[in-house]
């Protein structure tokens, strides 16, 4: 079969721009040897906000419910009742991945594509050959594991929680990354004690200070422990469960048993031999540029393939790109106003330019806490802040970094304004609702403008 375009992975990314393909017109085949949705549909965003969904439930109710003088009898959670609306998520992300496919006429080929050359795709399992003029590799990630983690029977990647059974007891989560610290926001929900180590600075380390020092408030609350500057010497399985050996900065060694070891330390592009035999450009990942396009003509690279920004919606944006330029439509990736979320309690979301890596002669910096908004003092929530960068000079907004309920809802001010250059005063103009937590981020832009009315 003869096609515009093969697409290989049916993750975010893969799936996006075989849709936007069919909306130019393009005859696609898309290659998927599991499910449709990828880690982010399977395995990711969608499960693991299904499971924070209820242990955040879980917290209101038994943090709020009686100072707002609602009488609950909170008697525990069922946790495969949790699992249950977790893999029912999924199923149904999944079917309106499948409909979206046969909607727009997109070929979906179940099995594993083996490439040949820059042209032509066979399906190992059928020895269906393919032919295309565009080849887009969505191939995706798989989560990292190293000695001495994958030298021991039991280890857990994000991928086994979601065949978890029973919790455990106790869980050292090795890594304070997104994905670490999401899992730690479940675990010690339910009661589980929870460990983190991390080896830099501190947890969320692509985050600002402040950010940081403000979840850890949120932890200490829920017993979370956190070991910063830290790393594991060794790990062995023992009758209780595990023994790991933690070191320090300054090389003090300590060590702890635990009934579960969970590497959460990122992922890693999933390349196979086919793929680095067609001779693409490999660097963290392979290697594109702005257009999506290697270094070999009519062959393209999306999503976490590229080994960069490992994140579900640039995956998809990156397919949008991708798919413009196939159909000649000349497009380029912009990069600089990338939201970041993260599912913790409260929520964190930042685009843009970090505090840290800005030159504080160059930039205001404007920073309003949620203790002073009138909405979240309805809530009960007092954990948090908007904070906003801006020229000295123009006050373009840089960037914006939010720690809040719904703060991944909340960001998208900033994403507008950071993405289309848009001044402090253009926002603060903007009639923001009230009583809402969006007037957070007016009362850090009233901090750029002039003086804060609220603080």
């Amino acid at each position: 079969m003869s096609y515009d375009a093969i697409i290989i992975g049916g993750g975010p990314g893969g799936y996006v721009c075989a849709i936007k393909l069919a909306h130019y017109g393009k005859k696609v085949a898309l290659v998927e040897k599991e499910n449709l949705g990828g880690t982010c549909t399977n395995w990711g965003c969608i499960p693991t906000k299904a499971l924070l969904t209820a242990t955040h439930l879980l917290d209101e109710a038994k943090e709020k419910a009686d100072k707002l003088g609602i009488k609950l009898s909170v008697e525990g959670f069922d946790l495969s009742k949790i699992m249950a609306h977790a893999n029912k998520s999924i199923v149904m992300s999944r079917k309106g991945i499948e409909y979206l496919m046969k909607k727009n006429n997109v070929t979906v080929i179940k099995g594993t594509a083996e490439v040949i050359n820059k042209n032509k795709v066979i399906i190992k399992e059928t020895g269906e050959k393919l032919e295309s003029s565009n080849l887009v590799l969505a191939h995706g990630s798989v989560p990292t594991i190293f000695p001495p983690f994958n030298q021991v029977e039991g280890i857990w990647t994000s991928n086994d929680i979601f065949l978890m059974k029973e919790l455990p007891s106790s869980l050292l989560i090795v890594g304070g990354g997104v994905i670490g610290v999401e899992f730690a926001t479940f675990f010690s929900s339910l009661g589980v004690k929870v460990k983190i180590v991390e080896l830099a600075d501190h947890i969320l380390p692509y985050e600002d200070d402040d950010v940081v020092e403000e979840i850890k408030k949120s932890f200490a609350r829920k017993g979370v422990e956190i070991k910063e500057k830290t790393k594991v010497e060794g790990v062995k399985k023992v009758t209780d469960g595990y023994e790991v050996v933690l070191i320090d900065s300054e090389g003090k060694s300590e060590s702890v048993v635990v009934d579960k070891v969970l590497v959460a330390i990122g992922r890693r592009p999933n390349i196979h031999d086919d793929v680095k035999n067609l001779g693409v450009e490999i660097e963290r990942g392979i290697k594109t540029d702005r257009r999506m396009r290697t270094n070999i003509e009519g062959v393209y690279a999306i999503g976490d393939v590229r080994g960069q920004i490992m994140l579900a919606h640039v995956a998809m944006y990156e397919g949008i790109v991708a798919a413009k330029n196939i159909a000649g439509i000349e497009t380029e990736m912009d990069y600089s106003a990338v939201p970041s979320i993260i599912f913790t309690t409260p929520e964190i979301a930042s685009t843009g330019l970090r505090e840290k890596d800005v030159d504080k002669d160059k930039v205001k910096i404007s920073k309003f806490p949620l203790s002073a908004n009138g909405r979240a003092r309805t809530m009960l929530e007092n954990i948090g802040f908007v904070k906003i960068i801006a020229d000295k000079e123009t006050e373009t907004v840089l960037g914006m970094s939010i720690v809040s309920p719904v703060a991944t809802e909340l960001i998208m001010e900033g994403v507008i304004a950071v993405r289309n250059k848009l001044k402090a005063h253009e926002l603060e103009e903007s009639i923001h609702p009230h009583p809402t937590l969006s007037e957070s981020v007016l009362g850090a832009l009233e901090g750029i403008t002039g003086l804060p009315i609220h603080l």
